[in-house]
């Protein structure tokens, strides 16, 4: 019987939940909210707050990432995919990264910002480094990656033939 009552009230309740969820086609801004917001590839912030935008909600604003949350760390690593074949392009082609709301140059200036030595990328970065342009970011960020784990894997491989230590926070390693 107490069953019964509480799926006639969930019933009877239910409306009144999904009404709130049908937005109100007279509903007002809220003060100060009445200008549309600008796009972030127009709205010419620096790149650390691009990071903190695009980047920070996944992979953490110190780059450490969450293995629970499937992201891996680029903190002290990510520079690692400069070192193999296809890994710039990865770098680029990585969906967080080729379907974010940056325009090409402010994509171009993350990555570079990125992967500097004294920043995310730290004692990860090869010898010599080519930072990339907003060309080749917008050539590389058409292509769609269409199997991420497996072309992860794959770099991932590459880089342990090398001899590069994989402290990605990802496979069984800190």
């Amino acid at each position: 019987m107490r069953a019964l009552i509480i799926a006639l009230a969930s019933a009877l309740l239910a409306p009144l939940a999904l009404a709130r969820a049908i937005p109100d086609p007279n509903q007002k801004h809220a003060p100060g909210n009445e200008a549309p917001q600008t796009p972030i590839a127009q709205a010419g912030y620096s790149t650390p707050v691009n990071y903190q935008l695009q980047c920070a909600g996944c992979h953490l604003g110190d780059g450490t990432g969450s293995k629970v949350n499937d992201t891996p760390k680029m903190k002290d690593f990510v520079g690692n995919f400069l070192k193999v074949e296809g890994g710039r392009e990865f770098l680029v082609r990585v969906p967080g990264m080729s379907q974010s709301a940056l325009n090409d140059a402010q994509l171009a200036d993350l990555l570079n910002w990125l992967l500097r030595e004294d920043g995310m990328a730290g004692k990860s970065m090869p010898a010599h480094y080519q930072p990339y342009s907003a060309d080749e970011v917008a050539r590389l960020r058409k292509v769609s990656m269409l199997n991420l784990p497996d072309t992860r894997a794959h770099l991932i491989e590459q880089m342990r033939a090398l001899g590069i230590a994989i402290e990605d926070g990802m496979n069984g390693t800190p």
